[in-house]
């Protein structure tokens, strides 16, 4: 591990902060570990709605810094990873029967200037939101906002007739697995040690050093660093008061977002963005080429502990939301998948789940070793937050305070954005054995990086066995070299999606293939 040298900053948590703070301190030259025990993503970070938005819904709470960041952040990251994250336009449909959540700051200022509104969200305000959502962030890369006739334009065919006038705006699309296991990889290639089955068991001061004990698939091992940084997600308060013994006032409140899957509903590549008559809203987004994903949810969650599952009051209430939109008349037999997940919203004392913050907030600890906890946040601030870590820690340990990772490209992602459809295409004339579908799941995944997976394959055969939706010896290789991948659940369901193709021999037959390579 580490040899007798503490470490420089040690991370307790694999998803998406702990693998973000990782890459960033170790291209600021400090030497890195990060403990996950599960695999990577495996929480919180792989069960989002996968996208990378300002959050209009945040603006009815006023929360101007964060959006502004989160706005910001898109377009930067976009130029990281444009193979794993593509600009996507939101389709808003509009009617009369618009309401706000009660509970948001702008509902209640509504209220006492218009009382006959009656918590009803006007097209007015939704004009003037998106406004605001065009220009708080700027933009250079993604379009603006604009005006949409349902009865003429192709993406009305997929809502009902009586929706006939919407808006539609920008934000992007993100594969937020992959984008995980990118920056743990790059966090690597910096010089970082990333240890996924690896669960942190105690840590304790030790005049300047943090001891830090560690349950390993080889056994019990100690390692020490200078400072520890706890990004454990939903157990971050777990961790301070169990594993290191250190006192907080800050607190999480664990909130269950829940997703369903279905075919395919509609043929067009954009999202809807559906407005619930609770004040909530809900997105309809084309998934992995055949499939539509619908969700979120926001529900209390008691246990971290507790695995998150979508409740049946949550499937039906998805399939209702989406029923009071869409053409196509969704039951509890059309959905192929479900998945859910625990954020670890910070709290600050807010009445309902979907009305708590999704803003972070970083506590630095310095009884000791320092000790910086992260709380709360959300997958597009995932970079600053990372930056704000490191400008809390770098003085302490001597650091740069320069942040560097702006627009640096991850894994994969070495190419401008106003290429991708180039590349997309070199790839199928240099292998031609591919089908369309095929180089579109592979550039999606690898970017530049799928050529050195395919090698100098002249057909499908070259690449090994084929597990079946194009899934072959060659790529399950590469997941495992590269990727941190032990199972057939880290292949199919977190590196990629492909667990939505494959039959139960075919699973079994790709964990049969696993077990054989560890």
């Amino acid at each position: 591990m580490s040899g007798t040298e503490p470490f420089d900053l040690f991370i307790i948590g694999g998803g998406i902060n702990g693998c973000g703070i990782a890459r960033d301190a170790a291209g600021r030259g400090l030497s890195v570990g990060l403990a996950e025990m599960g695999d990577l993503a495996q929480a919180t970070s792989s069960s989002s709605t996968k996208l990378f938005h300002g959050g209009l819904r945040y603006l009815e709470y006023f929360e101007l810094r964060l959006v502004r960041e989160a706005l910001i952040e898109r377009e930067v990251l976009l130029q990281a990873m444009p193979h794993i994250s593509w600009p996507m336009r939101f389709v808003l449909p509009l009617h009369k029967d618009m309401r706000f959540d009660g509970e948001t700051p702008a509902s209640r200022l509504l209220s006492l200037i218009m009382p006959w509104m009656k918590g009803r969200r006007p097209n007015w305000m939704i004009r003037f939101g998106l406004l605001l959502y065009d220009h708080l962030g700027g933009r250079k890369i993604l379009p603006g906002t604009s005006a949409v006739d349902l009865t003429t334009d192709p993406v009305g065919q997929g809502l009902q007739d009586r929706f006939t006038k919407a808006y539609e705006y920008s934000d992007c699309w993100v594969d937020d697995a992959r984008l995980v296991v990118l920056n743990a990889r790059d966090a690597v290639a910096r010089g970082a040690q990333v240890m996924t089955r690896t669960k942190v068991v105690a840590a304790r001061r030790d005049n300047d050093l943090w001891r830090i004990s560690l349950q390993t698939e080889t056994g019990p091992q100690e390692v020490t660093a200078r400072a520890l940084v706890n990004a454990a997600g939903p157990w971050v308060s777990e961790t301070l008061s169990d594993i290191a013994h250190v006192d907080s006032q800050a607190t999480i409140r664990l909130v269950r977002g829940s997703h369903i899957v279905t075919r395919r509903l509609f043929d067009h590549d954009k999202c809807y963005f559906l407005q619930g008559n609770d004040g909530r809203i809900i997105f309809a987004i084309p998934y992995e080429q055949d499939f539509t994903l619908i969700g979120t949810t926001d529900a209390d969650h008691a246990d971290p502990d507790d695995p998150a599952r979508i409740s049946e009051t949550e499937t039906e209430y998805l399939l209702d939301f989406a029923n009071g939109y869409l053409k196509t008349q969704l039951t509890a037999d059309d959905i192929v998948w479900t998945y859910s997940g625990v954020r670890p919203l910070y709290d600050d004392g807010a009445g309902t789940a979907q009305s708590a913050t999704r803003d972070y907030v970083l506590k630095l600890n310095r009884d000791g070793a320092p000790l910086l906890s992260v709380f709360g946040g959300k997958i597009t601030t995932y970079r600053k937050l990372a930056e704000h870590a490191l400008e809390k820690l770098a003085p302490v340990l001597g650091a740069s305070q320069t942040g560097w990772t702006a627009g640096v490209a991850l894994p994969g992602g070495d190419l401008p954005v106003t290429q991708v459809a180039e590349h997309k295409a070199a790839l199928i004339r240099r292998y031609p054995f591919l089908t369309e579908k095929w180089a579109e799941r592979l550039f999606r995944a690898y970017g530049t990086e799928a050529a050195q997976i395919l090698g100098d394959a002249r057909s499908a055969a070259d690449l090994g066995h084929d597990f079946g939706a194009t899934l072959t010896e060659a790529e399950l290789r590469w997941m495992l070299t590269r990727e941190f991948a032990q199972g057939a659940a880290d292949v199919l369901w977190r590196r990629s999606k492909l667990g939505l193709r494959l039959d139960d021999r075919q699973v079994a037959a790709v964990e049969d293939w696993i077990e054989a390579q560890l």
